[in-house]
């Protein structure tokens, strides 16, 4: 049986979101943003569970700091998105909203993985 993860729960929750996004951008005729919307989006959550297996404590810090990384660029592309008025204001504070939280738990889980001694 597998270990509950909230960060995993709320990674798949957004990567769900980000489809749907994906495809309503697609519906306006925006292909370019969208796409990277799309891989940096869905790549927070593959790189928490490639984490959460991993083999050493190493492992774990590196895939998770990729998907630090990833939510840094996601948010990114959300502001972009709003910038350019492809999403509205609601929607631009729910998204970020929720990308926003996924980054402050990755940021905590890096620093605490690489300030706490093996045990």
């Amino acid at each position: 049986m597998e270990n509950k993860s909230i960060i995993k729960d709320k990674s798949v929750s957004f990567a769900i979101r980000i489809i749907k996004l994906y495809k309503y951008l697609n519906s306006k005729n925006e292909y370019i943003l969208a796409k990277q919307l799309l891989r940096s989006g869905t790549s927070i959550g593959a790189n928490v569970s490639e984490a959460l297996c991993g083999i050493s404590r190493k492992d774990f810090l590196s895939k998770m700091y990729i998907a630090y990384k990833e939510s840094v660029e996601t948010l990114y592309w959300i502001e972009l998105l709003y910038k350019t008025e492809y999403i509205d204001n609601k929607e631009y504070i729910s998204i970020h909203n929720e990308a926003k939280s996924i980054y402050r738990i990755l940021s905590s889980i890096t620093k605490t993985t690489k300030t706490t001694p093996n045990s």
